[in-house]
């Protein structure tokens, strides 16, 4: 048993990219609020199609671009009419006579980096506005280019990023936190033995065969395997198949400061049959992740207390690596070198 001498740090990382909203949400000519790693941002859609995001605050007066409207394909200030376009470029300053030296074009809003692929919307949170462009792209799923989320849940978690990252790659809690018949008991628990690689970013338990216990799996029939990777900044992607049916699974971590991390399970699959049953897999869904929200808002009321925390092998391995990981990009981005993967392959061994 050991010690963890690598705790949970408030400290979001830079320079990569995090999911932001689901791309059917943001209609042509909108624009919404969002906190993001503590930021205000705001996020729209052209009357193109074409997703934008700009920090939420005015140059002129500070007030929330968000609180204004789209006029077009410009968004306008409330306050006194400014208006930015998409790429941040100030358009218009309805005050001026032309006699005062000012000019709208050399005035601009930070805009951020996005990215819509597969019905998903990814936003990059750079260093700082000199931050160079991403030399990366966001999470590849596998699926087809044309590929659009099947289901989606997400629940807002009241607690740091960190925490919400390792309970839910956590192999140890499910006989415990998630108790249905539709899963497991706590009385079922087996040994298990997986393999772990690195992988970019991150680590992938390699493709297996999935636990033979769950009901929901057993559905799937025929041969199962299923691959789980983990990468930064909150991440983790889940590859079943069975034959010529897929389902793959996608949770991201996107922190809204530093308290609150909105969680959320996206999933694709071509299973034609399962169509009149997915008001139940929403159920399934929205309580499996519910269960996981109860535990870590159940976490925060000890926490509140400052115990000294633990990490033990093999059952506890994957969040020990997620808080290498997240030192090594840190060093890495403070001493502007190239990010080395500290994940070694590994064979884990623990009981749930």
């Amino acid at each position: 048993m050991t010690q963890n001498q690598e705790a949970p740090t408030r400290n979001h990382l830079r320079n990569l990219w995090y999911f932001a909203v689901h791309a059917h949400t943001l209609n042509p000519g909108e624009i919404r609020p969002k906190q993001i790693l503590g930021e205000p941002v705001l996020l729209g859609r052209t009357k193109a199609g074409e997703v934008f995001a700009l920090r939420d605050l005015c140059p002129h007066r500070g007030v929330p671009l968000s609180r204004g409207r789209m006029v077009d394909d410009t968004v306008e200030c409330p306050y006194h009419g400014w208006r930015f376009a998409p790429s941040g470029q100030c358009r218009l300053i309805p005050s001026l006579v032309g006699q005062e030296g000012v000019d709208p074009l050399r005035i601009h809003v930070y805009r951020y980096p996005v990215r819509e692929q597969n019905g998903l919307v990814w936003i990059y949170m750079a260093e700082d506005e000199r931050s160079p462009a991403p030399t990366q792209e966001p999470p590849r799923l596998p699926v087809a280019p044309q590929a659009r989320p099947t289901l989606i849940e997400a629940q807002l978690f009241p607690c740091p990023i960190d925490h919400a990252v390792v309970g839910l790659m956590d192999p140890a809690h499910g006989p415990f936190v998630h108790k249905a018949w539709w899963w497991r008991s706590q009385r079922s628990s087996y040994a298990k033995e997986k393999k772990y690689e690195p992988s970019p970013m991150g680590f992938t338990m390699v493709t297996h065969t999935p636990s033979s216990n769950s009901t929901l799996y057993k559905l799937l029939g025929g041969d199962r395997t299923t691959e789980i990777s983990f990468q930064l900044p909150g991440t983790r992607i889940e590859h079943i198949k069975a034959g010529q049916s897929e389902i793959i699974g996608l949770t991201t971590c996107t922190p809204l400061n530093a308290s609150e991390t909105e969680v959320t399970q996206t999933f694709f699959w071509n299973l034609s049959w399962l169509a009149p049953f997915k008001p139940i897999a929403q159920i399934v869904a929205r309580t499996f992740l519910g269960q996981d929200r109860k535990i870590v808002t159940d976490q925060m009321e000890g926490l509140k207390y400052n115990p000294r925390m633990m990490l033990i092998q093999d059952a506890d391995t994957p969040a020990i690596w997620y808080f290498r990981l997240k030192k090594e990009w840190t060093d890495a981005l403070a001493e502007r070198r190239e990010f080395t993967n500290p994940v070694k392959p590994a064979t884990l061994r623990w009981r749930s």
